[in-house]
């Protein structure tokens, strides 16, 4: 018999508004706790106020609350070891260890890895010398990609067409340090063309279950403009995969990847949440990360028809071989609302109205990201502050739904795309 669960959910995000949202249906679940949480997630579960960063304090409120499970929303707390601290306190946590978590925390760890047991990847060279970079930068051709190692809030990747803008990213995230530490090594790579789409697997050690493809939108304007941001919106499925590629994608990507994990010793239970490149020579990886993306949860979450807690519980527990998932087959767009600014820097506090008639359409759920309740009212707390997110018939009617829902919604600097899932 199945027992009944106290959870707790770290981050204060829409991905974790999500999970939340989601989890609250499960029958199995007796009380929800988020640390830190927004304004959204405090209308499902008991917030508190301890950050994402403070691994012994979120492990101290776990044993205080009781906590029968403990999810993992956002990358730093997993690459700084949350899970092998909870695991030695003797708490039980969903998520990788530290020395799994490296393949997002470090891309050129990644990058080893995937060249080590053949996984397609761009071509890359790293280095740890500024100096030694730039002199790569004016015999390279153009274009190419410059990333910052290590977690940089997926903001550390700069397109540079020319060695002009290659030598300034290096020099920002190598020199000035925009990134702090994480940009103490780039990753330089070749520039590869083609769509983009995301994968989600829950990974159990030796066993994955793929979740349907969806594809983010990560630049800040219409047209995919401006700076890369975490994510402007997303639609689920993509419309790059289908059948046929995603069996070739099992065969070339998730195999490969859970067969180098035992070859190299590492343990990872938790979700892998790979960006690939559709290129004229196959799926490429651009990158892996280690835990469910943000805003792909949202779309995810809202099609994901059967009990997450179960699908978590396998994963932890080593028994995904026997858990078979069902899904929405309607088109789920996620709609980002942002602060004005947004990637830089943002002003806070600003009163939000129209969220109630947003989500009077039975199917469309707003998220809160960047939100905080002052005096009475929703305000902005972040840059992305709303995930907009409607389930349609088509992606024609999950697009009209999920932004007449977005023009509902007010507040002062709102900005978002128009052209998600276009």
């Amino acid at each position: 018999m199945l027992l009944p669960m106290k959870i707790l959910v770290i981050g204060s995000g829409g991905r974790e508004h999500a999970l939340l949202w989601k989890l609250s249906q499960s029958p199995r679940v007796t009380h929800l706790l988020c640390a830190p949480g927004n304004a959204g997630t405090g209308r499902i579960a008991t917030n508190h106020p301890v950050a994402a960063s403070d691994l012994q304090g979120l492990a101290e409120l776990a044993k205080a609350e009781r906590v029968d499970l403990t999810i993992v929303g956002p990358d730093d707390p997993l690459a700084a070891g949350i899970v092998d601290l909870f695991q030695q306190q003797g708490l039980r946590i969903f998520g990788p260890v530290a020395a799994a978590a490296l393949l997002e925390a470090s891309k050129s760890f990644a990058k080893d890895f995937m060249v080590r047991h053949g996984i397609p990847t761009a071509g890359s060279v790293t280095f740890s010398d500024s100096s030694a970079a730039l002199t790569h930068c004016r015999v390279a051709s153009y274009p190419l990609v410059v990333k910052a190692d290590g977690l940089a809030l997926g903001k550390g990747v700069v397109i540079a067409r020319s060695l002009a803008e290659a030598e300034a990213a290096i020099r920002e995230i190598m020199v000035e340090k925009v990134f702090g530490n994480a940009g103490n090594t780039v990753v330089i790579e070749e520039f590869l063309t083609g769509p983009e789409c995301s994968l989600h697997a829950l990974i159990d050690g030796k066993n994955y279950i793929l979740f349907p493809d969806a594809k983010d939108h990560k630049r800040a304007l219409d047209g995919d403009q401006g700076l890369n941001t975490g994510g402007m919106g997303t639609i689920s499925p993509s419309r790059v995969v289908d059948e046929d590629m995603m069996q070739r994608l099992k065969r070339e990507v998730m195999e490969p990847f859970v067969k180098g994990l035992v070859a190299d010793g590492l343990s990872f239970q938790g979700m892998l949440f790979p960006g690939l490149m559709m290129t004229p020579n196959g799926p490429k990886v651009l990158e892996f990360n280690c835990r469910f993306g943000d805003p792909e949860t949202q779309s995810l979450m809202r099609r994901l028809k059967s009990d997450l807690l179960d699908l978590i519980e396998a994963t932890i527990d080593g028994t995904l071989a026997y858990a078979k998932p069902q899904w929405d087959e309607r088109v789920a767009v996620c709609v980002v609302l942002a602060s004005g600014g947004y990637p830089g820097s943002i002003e806070k506090g600003k009163v939000i109205t129209g969220i109630e008639e947003a989500s009077a359409d039975p199917d469309v759920v707003v998220f809160h990201a960047g939100t905080a309740l002052k005096e009475g009212h929703v305000v902005t707390n972040g840059g992305r502050v709303l995930g907009v997110t409607a389930l349609g018939a088509t992606l024609v009617e999950a697009r009209q739904k999920a932004y007449a829902a977005a023009d509902k919604i007010a507040f002062e600097g709102k900005q978002h795309r128009r052209d998600i899932g276009a």
